[in-house]
């Protein structure tokens, strides 16, 4: 089961991933918890969303500003990675642009590529908003749209739309004029145009012509908009990495940012031991395998070496910016915030098991049991291993069962558990902080009592698949935990991992088993 209650009520974009990490779908939501929970909440979903939420197994998240961004990002990462439930349902393609073409006469129009030649504006989100304003800019200063000039004027020439160059009703310079106020205006600087439109807005109304005059408003909403600057995709002809980090614990978690011409892209995660040359060893291993970006943007100043380190690598001179202020100091703050809830979030899913137990401390590291055959046949046990509430899956250990014939599952769980902490005993190797059994009564006891010949002193609980219901040792009733609870969510995330791993290595036996 897929655990969602620690996803933020913050804008963004989400990621349905398969069981090998594969991206499924992207989609971006004002409010990531309320939309994805949406789809394995509600019912009566489309066949295509069924199969979607049947496949996806595991989730992601970026965290954004405001929901522009998260549009802008979610375009992105559709383009970028082509998820199979996003092909059909979305256009790929790139937000459009209003573009002034490098002509004699040079001409309006709408483009999906801001490449070759000629000034881009934009990328717009809204189809309406860009109509609007493509319509002021090309009625207020008469540019042309045709592809070729024409040798006689057009219907736009005489709705007044239009200077009719084609014509010779105005000369190359004015037309030039036109077209650098129309840029200007385009670029944000669009305060005596707003005037200009306001006052023909009033006359309207007084006219009482207010179909128009509403119209009217609306288009200077829209140019107004024009101005709005967007962190997360905007003009620029760089690569960019952002790079965040957070000290906690012994350990460095970091945020790695890639931001291509200005796009943001995606990101990248790490955790690993604090020393106190942690960053330039970061750097310096990560760039050796990656090519560096044009600008690295950063919370402090690097040695005058290791920038020089970074330009030799990359082959060209790479900027190390520190920024205080500005959309590059806003994109240092979005990849904190990201490390915040991606890294962190986790801490409330412990804090709430720990509350939930009434254990003595945070269960950062969890171990938990199942076991799966068929009818009897090629049994396995399984455990996978949850370091602070992540799969640690370089720790996740399969069993052949050995010591039961037929269906035993008591019997089972109580030679997996038996094998796991001899080994662990024998080799003085760090013990769990929390065991989970999946199961009832029964296998808590049959793990419970191999523990105590042990003299393995862990807490143990067992799940119960049924009503979720969760059992504690000395205890004949299930603890009162409701099984939307976020304790209990946890708990059935582990167990539904140890699930699927025991049924993946029983399908593996058998599939062997008849070749």
């Amino acid at each position: 089961m897929i655990s969602l209650e620690f996803l933020p009520h913050l804008p963004g974009c989400y990621l349905f991933l398969d069981s090998e990490g594969a991206i499924l779908y992207v989609g971006k939501a004002r409010d990531l918890k309320r939309r994805v929970s949406n789809y394995f909440q509600k019912q009566g979903h489309g066949p295509r969303t069924e199969a979607l939420v049947l496949a996806t197994k595991s989730l992601d998240f970026i965290v954004t500003n405001t929901e522009v961004e998260a549009l802008l990002l979610e375009n992105t990462l559709i383009k970028k990675h082509q998820p199979r439930y996003n092909i059909k349902l979305k256009d790929s393609s790139r937000y459009a642009c209003i573009q002034i073409t490098e002509e004699k006469f040079p001409r309006i129009r709408v483009s999906r590529r801001a490449a070759g030649p000629g000034t881009f504006f934009g990328p717009f989100t809204r189809a309406k908003e860009r109509t609007y304003i493509f319509q002021i800019v090309r009625k207020t200063f008469g540019l042309r749209t045709c592809k070729k000039l024409p040798k006689r004027a057009c219907l736009r020439y005489h709705l007044g739309h239009c200077a009719g160059p084609c014509i010779g009703k105005i000369t190359e310079a004015d037309y030039r004029e036109r077209v650098q106020r129309a840029k200007s205006a385009l670029k944000g600087d669009i305060d005596e145009l707003i005037r200009s439109m306001q006052s023909e807005m009033k006359e309207l109304a007084a006219r009482q012509e207010f179909e128009r005059a509403l119209e009217l408003r609306d288009e200077i909403s829209a140019l107004k908009r024009l101005c709005e600057r967007q962190s997360v995709e905007r003009q620029r002809k760089i690569d960019q990495d952002v790079l965040s980090y957070h000290v906690e614990g012994g350990n460095v978690y970091l945020m790695l940012f890639k931001v291509y011409k200005g796009t943001l892209e995606g990101k990248e995660e790490f955790v690993f031991a604090h020393d106190e040359n942690f960053l330039e060893e970061f750097l310096v291993q990560y760039y050796s395998e990656n090519e560096p970006p044009e600008e690295l943007i950063i919370g402090e100043r690097l040695d005058g070496a290791l920038v020089e380190f970074l330009s030799h690598v990359s082959g060209k001179k790479v900027r190390v910016t520190v920024p205080r202020h500005g959309e590059k100091k806003g994109l240092l703050e979005l990849a904190k915030k990201n490390i915040e809830i991606c890294f962190f979030g986790d801490r409330m899913k412990l804090d709430a098991l720990r509350d939930a137990l009434r254990l003595p401390r945070r269960p950062e590291v969890i171990e938990c049991f199942d076991i799966s055959h068929l009818a009897g046949t090629s049994t396995v046990g399984s455990m996978v291993q949850f370091r602070g509430g992540r799969p640690d899956k370089s720790n996740f250990r399969r069993f052949k069962i050995r010591s039961v014939e037929g269906i035993d599952d008591y019997a089972a769980i109580a030679e997996v558990v038996r094998r796991r902490y001899t080994r662990l005993k024998d080799e003085s190797q760090e013990l769990p902080d929390l065991i989970i059994i999946d199961g009832g009564r029964g296998q808590l006891s049959s793990a419970q009592a191999q523990l105590r010949e042990l003299r393995v002193r862990i807490p143990v609980i067992s799940i119960a698949k049924e009503d979720e219901e969760i059992f504690v040792p000395g205890s004949s009733q299930p603890l009162p935990l409701k099984k939307d609870e976020k304790a209990s969510l946890f708990i059935q995330e582990i167990r539904d991992e140890a699930h699927r791993f025991a049924v993946a290595y029983n399908r593996l036996l058998r599939k062997k088993a008849m070749n």
